[in-house]
């Protein structure tokens, strides 16, 4: 290591150890550091042990010998008062702080942190407060307004003409680990004298908050010279060295911390994952590659060989064919790419690209998920459950526990069937936690089903979730009860009719139906003063979707349709004169959507009122008949009318021959298309199978004018442009073929070609049965 180490000027080459305590400089989460410090400790054996770390985490020590506990975990301090602000300091098995730490508790010798309190970080404005997950090589403040911090690895590798500091750093550490060190304390030495020449360069190198925790850490390591003499080592970033080891008087050091802001704050061990220490997830620390420095620190010997083996066995549970004579070749061309290269050993980059020529046959897409895997990794560390919580943690723990729905830092889909009960237990726990805004698990598209016992979650465990749930900690003690005052609450805040319309759809999926009269209150308040038959009919979904979730989870709804009932009849009275009201293109297509929304819930509201379905019906047929109402809601409501039964084909067929009658002007025409068949409704099927239709639309095209036919283009071409490409073929071939060479029209008495003129139960019958194995209804 001493060789690959850049001669910088200015370097007073002092050891360490020299006249004081043993202060052992490191690169955190480096396995080549956990490895040196280690062996030094062996050699030196101090009586006390002092580590770069927060002083509130001394009480919490004693839980990593605990055997519940398995890395990487963190420690996690927040502000008593507002748990949001929070600071992690995570510890993989690789990094040196977890090793030092390891052990001391092994020995019985006294560990300490003497990094500055997290009480005065916490308490600091944001902009100068320390990085929320800890130091780099270097330490964790934040740069100066307008300065770029200094990296002192790529300082280093630059020097020793490396362009990647992680390269040089394989090269000098990583690698360099097997066999006997004759001198443990020589890696620290050259490196101390390293980062003395940068500090003497760049101060401090952009990070002006460094000079108040060195300040701290002094004061914390005279104290342990006054109990333990000189015989301590400290563990540090390599970057505090020289200032640790600078003569400062005692005065100096308490005027830097004198007046420093403080606040309450309480601090536990949380899990923590790979994925989360790597430098792509936003950690300031992080490393490019912690799934492999596991794999170096673990791999005692033959770690390249180790490595590909792992990466084969992963590309097997994939489905790709790898034998062992791929490993072996892949591990031939890492060590030949290595010595062209004129590295040591081979590293990360030659096994990957040994892998990808080798095993990906040349491809990255299976390479990416090596890297993804395997190069980062999720793995989730755990903690004993001795560790400090806050109620809520422990009920959220107790209830994961019993239903056997385990937190992991991978990402992975789970598949609920509401009629079983422990599946319909997990479903309210993750709807109970999103009321939280603890967002463990995330809704998506089911691929199993569309039916409302089916839901699919798409999970992952994320660290900063353990500060979401301290936060929600002041709602309640218990998931439900917190959930239940997070929705009350909700609801007396909310200003708007969507807003708590959407709560309520919430409330039911969470099956908060303590929360439900609050919110029904707030709901019933709201619709009683709003008269926007927009903002009336946009609630009126949300309000049917909740009635139908509530159905099958069992939750009694009953005052919720009655709600829904009356919005309805207020929907039913306003929407007529708003849509007649002088709307311009983007208010109709507003109320557009707003009309098949309100279509739909109505459906699913039939048995909530008397005569619903029916006196919604008059509402569209007074849209459909109405002059004054833009074409693109006049052609919706016949779609809906024809779509339901309650309109002929005759009529449907006499109210488009008026929308596109050579009076209706060209661009509301265009509209009356689009309502009609538009919107990825199936209107293009519709007029394959209706060749009168297809025939008045050709008809009405043809007799545009040309500047009119310039306006009304786009309209045409986002309707038509929304078909699939089977429907829009064979819309050419009818066009092309022109009127006199079609088919039979649908209801002229003859069945259209391909179609035989009466149904054939038997094939429907077959068909039937296949759509009830489809949906579960056997």
């Amino acid at each position: 290591m001493e060789g690959l180490l850049p001669r910088l000027p200015g370097g007073d080459g002092v050891s360490p150890g020299a006249a004081g305590p043993l202060l052992l400089g490191v690169r955190h989460h480096g396995p080549g550091s956990a490895r040196a410090v280690r062996a030094a400790l062996d050699r030196a054996r101090p009586r006390a042990v002092l580590i770069e770390g927060p002083p509130e985490g001394d009480a919490l020590l004693a839980l990593a010998a605990e055997p519940g506990m398995r890395p990487p975990v963190a420690l996690l301090a927040h502000a008593a008062d507002d748990p949001a602000r929070a600071a992690f300091w995570p510890l993989a098995e690789f990094s040196p702080e977890w090793v030092a730490l390891r052990w001391a508790q092994e020995r019985d010798v006294p560990v300490r942190f003497i990094d500055l309190p997290a009480a005065h970080a916490l308490a600091a404005p944001e902009e100068e407060a320390p990085g929320a997950e800890g130091p780099g090589t270097g330490a964790p403040g934040a740069p100066a307004a307008g300065a770029l911090p200094v990296d002192p690895l790529a300082v280093l590798a630059e020097t020793a003409g490396y362009e990647d500091p992680e390269l040089w750093w394989e090269d000098v550490v990583e690698h360099r680990g097997g066999g006997a060190v004759r001198d443990p304390l020589a890696p620290f030495e050259a490196l101390a004298e390293a980062m003395g020449a940068l500090r003497e360069t760049y101060g401090d190198g952009g990070r002006p908050r460094d000079l108040v925790r060195e300040a701290h850490m002094r004061q914390r390591i005279r104290a342990a010279r006054r109990e333990f003499g000189e015989d301590h080592a400290v563990v540090c970033g390599a970057w505090h060295v020289p200032a640790l080891r600078a003569r400062t008087t005692v005065a100096a050091d308490r005027a830097l911390l004198a007046g420093l802001p403080r606040t309450r704050v309480e601090t536990t061990w949380v899990p923590w994952t790979h994925r989360r220490l790597a430098r792509a997830g936003g950690y300031g620390a992080g490393i490019t590659s912690p799934g492999w420095y596991a794999h170096l620190f673990a791999a005692r010997d033959r770690p390249v060989e180790r490595w590909l083996t792992r990466v084969a066995g992963l590309l097997r549970e994939e489905g790709r064919q790898v034998s062992s004579a791929h490993v072996i070749e892949a591990v031939r061309l890492a060590g030949t790419l290595a010595a062209v290269r004129g590295r040591p050993v081979a590293g990360l980059a030659e096994t990957l690209e040994a892998a990808r020529a080798v095993m990906c046959d040349g491809s990255d897409v299976p390479l990416a998920l090596v890297e993804d895997r395997l190069v980062v990794g999720d793995v989730l560390g755990e903690v004993p459950d001795a560790a400090p919580a806050v109620p809520l943690q422990r009920d959220l723990t107790r209830r994961q526990r019993s239903l056997r729905l385990r937190a992991e830092a991978r990402e992975r889909e789970l598949e609920l069937d509401l009629r079983k009960d422990t599946d319909a237990a997990k479903s309210l726990l993750l709807h109970r936690l999103r009321m939280l805004g603890v967002d463990w698990g995330v809704p998506t598209a089911s691929r199993g089903g569309t039916g409302t016992f089916r839901e699919t979650w798409r999970l992952r465990w994320e660290p900063e979730l353990s500060v979401r749930v301290a936060e929600a900690g002041i709602w309640g003690t218990t998931v439900p009860g917190a959930a239940t005052a997070r929705a009350e609450a909700e609801a007396a805040r909310a200003g708007d009719l969507g807003e708590v319309t959407a709560l309520a759809e919430r409330c039911l999926l969470a099956g908060l139906s303590e929360a439900l009269p609050a919110v029904l209150r707030a709901l019933a308040d709201l619709a009683a003063l709003d008269t926007d038959a927009a903002r009336l009919a946009g609630a009126l979904p949300a309000l049917a979707r909740s009635l139908r979730y509530g159905d099958v989870r069992g939750t009694d709804s009953a005052a919720l349709a009655t709600v829904a009932a009356g919005l309805a009849e207020r929907i039913c009275v306003a929407l007529p004169p708003a849509c007649a009201a002088g709307l311009d293109a983007d208010g109709a297509a507003q109320l557009r959507g707003h009309l098949d929304g309100v279509h739909g819930a109505v459906a699913l509201l039939d048995g909530a009122g008397e005569g619903l379905r029916e006196r919604w019906s008059a509402v569209l047929r007074k849209l459909a008949g109405r002059d004054a109402v833009p074409g693109l809601i006049r052609g919706r409501a016949v779609r809906l009318l024809l779509d339901d039964g309650r309109l002929p084909p005759e009529e449907t067929a006499r109210l488009m021959g008026l929308a596109l009658s050579p009076a209706a002007p060209p661009a509301d025409a265009a509209g009356w298309i689009e309502g009609f068949a538009g919107g990825g409704s199936g209107g293009g099927t519709l007029l394959v199978h209706d060749e009168r239709l297809l025939g008045l639309v050709d008809a009405w095209l043809v007799a545009v004018p040309e500047r009119a036919f310039v306006d009304v283009l786009p309209l045409l071409r986002r309707t038509f442009g929304a078909y699939e490409p089977g429907v829009k073929r064979t819309l050419g071939e009818l066009a092309r073929r022109g009127p006199g060479a079609r088919r039979t029209p649908v209801g002229a008495g003859a069945a259209p070609e391909g179609f035989a003129p009466d149904l054939d139960p038997a094939r429907a019958d077959a068909a039937a049965e296949v759509a009830r194995l489809l949906l579960g209804t056997a």
